[in-house]
């Protein structure tokens, strides 16, 4: 699993901050997203992909690295 995160493109919402706290947090400033782990357990896919899913900018991308599939 690869993620990205567009720290410009980012609103400061907080949706995954809260649907997946292990992985994403804001910074201080402004409140943007904090990528904490470029590479979580397969035990987080289904919360990163939440999180993706819930911005409300899109600032998070989730892709599957090649030959992966997490359903």
């Amino acid at each position: 699993m690869e993620i990205s995160v567009d720290r410009g493109r980012c609103l400061g919402a907080g949706m995954c901050a809260l649907t997946a706290p292990e992985v994403f947090d804001q910074d201080t400033e402004g409140g943007r997203v904090l990528l904490l782990d470029t590479d979580p357990p397969p035990a987080r896919a289904l919360a990163i992909r939440r999180a993706a899913y819930a911005c409300p900018s899109g600032a998070i991308t989730v892709t599957d690295g090649p030959g992966q599939c997490d359903g």
